[in-house]
């Protein structure tokens, strides 16, 4: 079952339910209009992408409510991105 990401982080008062998060096999995923964008595996946060301003936004509140640090958005992109 997917809820909607409600900001407490920003001045934002909503999303308007373009950012959706979900619980699947130990993953909370971070869905961003239609596409996952983020997922929290094992205490471990990853970021799928570099996305344009809005599904960073997303990302940023997603990552702060689950208690990661995020500062810029390039370096929340290396911060977070899958290692090779």
């Amino acid at each position: 079952m997917e809820t909607e990401l409600i900001p407490k982080n920003s001045s934002r008062k909503s999303f308007y339910n373009k950012a959706r998060v979900r619980n699947e096999e130990g993953k909370i995923i971070l869905k961003s209009y239609y596409t996952d964008v983020a997922y929290i595996k094992d205490g471990v946060a990853v970021v799928l992408g570099v996305w344009g301003g809005t599904t960073t936004s997303h990302i940023k509140e997603f990552l702060k409510q689950n208690g990661f640090k995020v500062g810029s958005g390039e370096q929340m992109f290396k911060d977070y991105s899958l290692k090779e």
